[in-house]
């Protein structure tokens, strides 16, 4: 009976552990991504546009 619920909740946090992970990667990489672009073209009238 142990085995069984200690599975249940295996398979539950798993998927959600890998979920959380990747949008917090993806959010570290976007807002790097965003940094990196804003420097790079630094001082073209093409930033002032509105997102």
């Amino acid at each position: 009976m142990v085995g069984a619920i200690a599975l249940i909740i295996a398979m539950i946090l798993i998927p959600v552990g890998v979920f959380a992970t990747g949008a917090a990667a993806s959010a570290i990489l976007g807002e790097s991504f965003r940094r990196d672009g804003i420097r790079r073209h630094e001082g073209s009238e093409l930033l002032d546009l509105p997102d």
